[in-house]
């Protein structure tokens, strides 16, 4: 009779696993649940933080304030050989 229940078991371990590990699963989750007290708090998003902080500067309050853009830095300058410095 053992053989025969091998046998089957074998040949149905799919339909004989897969409900047993839904069962231990849905048990161990929702023991975990009980168990721990993990509380994770809500942080506003860094992109949510930048917009507030990009809205709070000062420079952004009026429109009348703008600086002119203008580019300050040299590109050809910035590595340029000892050789072509003179």
């Amino acid at each position: 009779m053992l053989p025969v229940i091998y046998g089957f078991l074998r040949a149905y371990a799919p339909y004989v696993t897969l409900p047993f590990a839904a069962v231990v699963g849905f048990i161990g989750y929702n023991l975990e649940n009980i168990l721990s007290d993990n509380y994770t708090p809500y942080h506003k998003s860094i992109e949510e933080q930048r917009k507030e902080r990009l809205l709070s500067e000062e420079k952004l309050q009026s429109a009348e304030n703008v600086e002119k853009l203008k580019y300050k830095a040299n590109v050809l300058g910035t590595n340029l050989s000892p050789s072509l410095s003179s």
